[in-house]
């Protein structure tokens, strides 16, 4: 009895870690797609930001409605889209500052990346964002002030 007790508690939690790993590959290549945005914005390339997007979007619609929501997969989508629509890149950075808020929110719950996930900061946008690196790269300033902000955590 035992045996077929540990036996079925295996075999649960092997599906549920094969659902985890699932869960972390499409919620990874959004967070990938998601640094393309922030790149983009970083070197205020515009045109670049809103293809990004429209890939992003695209990676959004992959992810399951048992791994996230629909309500959450609709308000980045949302987000995402007014970065995709616009050819204003201060348009696109605000946008940008309430998708970042939404990506630092599910890297609290879901392993982006297998490396350290860096939450930085700027005081001068008051606005936090994710990156993959712990030099900052301002997506708000771009070049203007490329280096303004600091990490204000990692998540490894």
């Amino acid at each position: 009895m035992k045996k077929l007790i540990f036996t079925t508690l295996f075999t649960l939690f092997s599906i549920l870690n094969v659902s985890a790993q699932k869960s972390d590959a499409s919620m990874s290549k959004l967070y990938q797609n998601y640094l393309n945005i922030k790149t983009a914005l970083a070197t205020d390339n515009s045109d670049e930001a809103s293809k990004a997007a429209n890939t992003f979007i695209k990676a959004a619609s992959m992810v399951d409605y048992k791994v996230l929501s629909e309500g959450n997969l609709d308000i980045l989508r949302k987000d995402a889209s007014s970065i995709a629509e616009s050819r204003s890149i201060e348009t696109q950075r605000a946008s940008f500052g309430k998708l970042s808020n939404n990506m630092i929110t599910l890297s609290k719950k879901f392993k982006l990346s297998d490396n350290s996930v860096f939450v930085q900061y700027c005081p001068m946008a008051d606005a936090s964002w994710l990156s993959a690196e712990k030099a900052v790269k301002n997506p708000f300033y771009g070049k203007s002030m490329l280096t303004c902000g600091s990490v204000k955590s990692e998540i490894k």
